[in-house]
């Protein structure tokens, strides 16, 4: 079983900026294809970023221009770089990880942006 684990989240002002990490616990990791969701109250889980097993990377519009995802297959690590956040990014995130069709999910970690 493929475990995923979050850290990085917080409370951060408007207009600033966050590092998410994500952690797995299988090899598998290197051929899987990593994501970020995200989860705000009332709201469906949404996907905010996605990087390949070849880095290929797809972001969500919202996501365009000011969050980076990357990926360290040698620490088994994906991360999320935001910055100039705002209120409506105020969310449960949550790491994905794609391998052959099955979907993994983290517990999630909170990010909320207020002033």
């Amino acid at each position: 079983q493929v475990q995923l684990v979050e850290s990085g989240g917080g409370l951060v002002q408007p207009g600033g900026s966050l590092r998410l990490s994500c952690a797995a616990s299988e090899s598998i990791f290197s051929a899987a294809a990593m994501g970020w969701y995200r989860q705000a109250p009332g709201k469906e889980r949404e996907l905010v970023a996605r990087i390949t097993s070849t880095s290929s990377i797809t972001y969500a519009d919202s996501a365009k221009g000011r969050f980076t995802i990357s990926r360290d297959n040698a620490k088994k690590t994906v991360y999320l770089q935001m910055n100039s956040l705002n209120a409506e990014d105020t969310a449960v995130y949550y790491c994905n990880a794609r391998y052959y069709g099955t979907n993994y999910f983290g517990q999630g970690t909170q990010v909320t942006v207020s002033s």
